[in-house]
């Protein structure tokens, strides 16, 4: 039976490839580790708490005891926990090097000492830094710009080094910008829909000529079970999607899909550092098997429904970003 360790498995991405995981292996038994800071809640895993294969602990990434306490209990792990948002890296870049950097290597420290057959390092299409053209593969040079890519770029070299110095297995993923329901909604897709729901406008950076790829969370997530899988230490995936957008032609697509129009929305001065464009190749994933399935117009429609019918789960955020969700009530929840 195999048991696997989700850092950051309370957060978005980690939610979803937790309740994937759990429905995809029946055998599978789940440790979620997480701070439960104000990205992460008991909430997104919903009804997947109710499993008996499921144990969440709350700790941090940082505390090497706690670390190494999970690790050696466990056959593999996924590794998730992680500050990711952009515009908080340019205010707190020193928590970013110590959770993303830091933390990575108190991570592999303890998978190197329990022999641990699998780690997959989730990292981010940024460490490429902008492409004015073409697209990355993945032994293209790393060129971060902002402090959170940075130290994404940071850890994905130290999860190299414990392959190539103790033979630790690890993978490394990359992926694009991911969206879906539940996300937090300091992201701009859930950002522009809660805005728009209650009736505000949006703002829209610079010109609106950014260019990102769009994926979604349960493509990310069966990516990054294909590599937990199948993966070959020491490797690092790609896992892009089917969708480039400009932030322009992103907000027409919101815009739409919430019946509203452009007078909804507010250009405001691009932010510093804004990343002209991202693009990356993902053939060697493709190898496994990895196909995303989610079309965007469906991927938006299916996150918008969620927003309108759960804001008792934003809502609480936007009043108070640290604020916590509602908790979930073990008792009322029968299904994912």
């Amino acid at each position: 039976m195999e048991k696997v360790l989700v850092t950051g498995g309370a957060g978005f991405i980690g939610s979803h490839f937790v309740k994937r995981l759990l429905r995809s292996d029946d055998t599978a038994e789940v440790t979620v580790l997480d701070a439960l800071t104000y990205a992460g809640h008991q909430a997104n895993l919903g009804a997947a708490m109710l499993s008996p294969r499921l144990s969440l602990v709350e700790g941090n990434i940082l505390d090497v005891r706690l670390v190494d306490d999970l690790v050696q209990a466990h056959t593999a792990i996924v590794h998730l926990a992680a500050e990711s948002h952009v515009d908080r890296s340019f205010f707190e870049a020193g928590n970013f090097l110590s959770t993303n950097v830091l933390g990575t290597h108190i991570l592999l420290d303890a998978a190197m000492r329990w022999g641990i057959s699998k780690i997959v390092h989730v990292s981010t299409d940024e460490v490429y830094g902008p492409l004015e053209e073409g697209a990355a593969s993945e032994d293209w040079p790393l060129a971060p710009t902002v402090p959170y890519a940075a130290s994404k770029a940071a850890s994905d070299l130290v999860a190299r080094s414990y392959h190539r110095t103790y033979g630790v297995p690890v993978c490394i993923t990359r992926s694009s910008n991911n969206y879906g329901p539940n996300q937090h909604p300091e992201k701009i897709i859930p950002a522009f829909i809660t805005s728009l729901l209650k009736g505000e406008q949006v703002t829209l950076h610079g010109d609106g000529g950014h260019i990102r790829n769009w994926l979604h969370v349960e493509d990310n997530c069966a990516g990054l079970e294909l590599v937990l899988r199948h993966g070959e230490p020491g490797e690092i995936y790609n896992l892009g999607g089917g969708t480039d957008l400009t932030n322009s032609q992103l907000t027409g697509h919101v815009l739409a899909e919430l019946g509203a129009g452009w007078d909804q929305v507010r250009y405001v001065a691009d932010r510093r550092s804004n990343d002209r464009r991202y693009a990356m190749t993902w053939d060697k994933v493709a190898q496994l098997g990895y196909r995303p399935e989610q079309v965007f117009a469906d991927g938006l429609a299916d996150t918008v429904r969620w927003y309108r019918d759960n804001p008792d789960r934003w809502a609480p955020l936007l009043r108070n970003p640290a604020a916590p969700v509602p908790s979930i009530r073990l008792d009322t929840l029968s299904g994912e």
